[in-house]
Parts: structure tokens; sequence; C-alpha cells
């Protein structure tokens, strides 16, 4: 980019201003903020650039550009350039998510270079809960075993699959995806029901804050649906989220899936937000 450009890759030197940021909303910023934690914000250890949005030498807004591309407090200007910079370094992502304003600008944008999406998800309601479950949880949902990667694996890649349409080993072989859930269960952030050797229901916690973290990939077995596998299973993992992994538990569903939409709710998760994505 141009040294007149007023977007940089951030590092480590940036850290306290970047949580500061990421920190004046903690559940929209959850994805963001806990790779940060984990991994800090050297693009080598990140596994992704941070870039920064610089006006009157602050950083006003951010956006993660690595397997997702990701607008944080972006506006209008913000917005512009950031797809400036993403265009002029053209598509690594595999997803745009975020804000509905900022992505479906940089959408606009980046469209006509990036296109055509494989799908677009306009509106997915973010929920949170931060009180107990209002239904008894499934006694039965338990943390997974590292022995039971194998039995946990195939149901990963079902859910990812109807989730998002294409399996998510079709690139190479599956081994980072097995690499990642295998990360998920060895700290104790995979839960499932198992049965005679066979999933029933399964949620993983996939990003961590001090303040908040999000689950994702909940799904129940295709031949059991319908029985309230998930209204036990969720109470099951909000219980252990709120005790054990952070204050606030959150989570986006696709807005056209009510049953889901349904069993949240029930559960007690309140509609707070929305985002956008757009998958490649």
């Amino acid at each position: 980019m141009l040294r007149t450009s007023p977007v940089r890759v951030l590092g480590e030197r940036d850290s306290a201003e970047v949580h500061a940021l990421l920190d004046a909303d903690p559940i929209g910023n959850v994805f963001v903020s806990s790779r940060l934690h984990a991994a800090g914000l050297d693009p080598a250890q990140l596994g992704a650039e941070l870039w920064g949005y610089i006006e009157r030498g602050s950083i006003t807004a951010l956006c993660y550009a690595g397997a997702n591309l990701v607008p944080v407090n972006a506006g209008p200007e913000a917005v512009r350039h950031f797809a400036e910079h993403a265009r002029w370094q053209g598509r690594r992502c595999s997803s745009i998510v975020g804000p509905i304003p900022a992505v479906s600008d940089l959408w606009r944008r980046l469209g006509p270079y990036w296109g055509p999406a494989r799908a677009i998800r306009t509106r997915q309601p973010v929920l949170e809960l931060s009180a107990p479950p209002l239904v008894a949880p499934d006694p039965l949902v338990r943390r997974v075993r590292v022995s039971e990667l194998g039995i946990l694996l195939p149901a990963c890649v079902a859910m990812f699959t109807e989730e998002v349409g294409v399996p998510p080993d079709s690139g190479d072989g599956g081994s980072l995806y097995r690499a990642r859930v295998e990360e998920l269960v060895r700290t104790g952030r995979a839960f499932a029901r198992i049965e005679d050797g066979r999933v029933v229901f399964k949620a993983e916690v996939g990003a961590v804050t001090p303040h908040a973290c999000q689950v994702q990939g909940v799904w129940v077995h295709p031949g059991l649906r319908g029985r309230g596998h998930s209204l036990g299973g969720m109470a099951a993992v909000v219980d252990t989220a709120l005790a054990e992994i952070a204050p606030r538990v959150t989570l986006y569903v696709n807005d056209y899936n009510e049953p889901a939409r349904a069993a949240y709710r029930r559960v007690g998760f309140q509609e707070v937000d929305a985002v956008m994505s757009v998958l490649f």
C-alpha cells in the first residue's frame, strides 16, 4: 500500500490500544479478541494479520485478515480503506463475517473482484445468555475425551458440511480441520452426548476471552432430531461454560433456522445483535 494509507498491519506494540477497542464490545468482538488473547498480534504467531485504521494517530477500527475477514468498529471510511487494502492484497480468506453494515459495504466493494460468493447470509442473529439456563441440563452431555476424537470428528464434519455447504476436508484432506477439533477436545471445549459410539448431540466453545465465550458447531444426529436433545444439550454446555469458561455465553444462528432459534429461546438466549456472512 501507499505510505499515505491510513491502514497498517498492527503488532505487539499496539496490544493495549487494540484490546481496549475490542473490549468496548466483548460480545460482538469475541472471535477476534479470542484469537489475539491466544496468539498475540504478531502475524507469524497469529497466522493472520490485524489491520488498523488510523485517525489522528489513534487506532479507531480493526480488520482481522486470516481465514476470515472480520471488520471491527469500522465505519464507512474505514471500510473503504480496508476494502482497498484487501483488494490490493488479494483474497486469502474463505469468508467475510461481521456487523451487517460493514460486511455489506465490504462486499459491495470487493464483490466485483472476489465474487461470486458461494453463499451470502444477510442476517444472522447474535444471541447471549449470562444467567442459568431455563431448562434442565442433559446430565449425559460432558466434555469429549481425547480418546473419543475419532467418534467426534465425523459428527463435526457432518455439521460443517450441512451448515457451510462444502466439507471442511475438501482442500487439504482435513488435516487442519482435524487439528482444530483436536485442540478443542484437548482444551476441554468440546462437549457431546455419546451413546454406543455415536454422537447424539455436540457443541464446541470455539472462542474464549475473559469476558465472553462463543458456542459453535451445535449439532444433533439427524436420526434423533425433534426429541429435545438440543435443549438439554445446550443447557449443559451453558452451565459448564458459565461456571468454568466465561461469564457470558454467545452464539450466532442463521435467521431462517427457526427450529434452532426457538430452541435457543427456550434455553434462555436473547438476541442482542446480528451479523452478516459472505462465504466463498
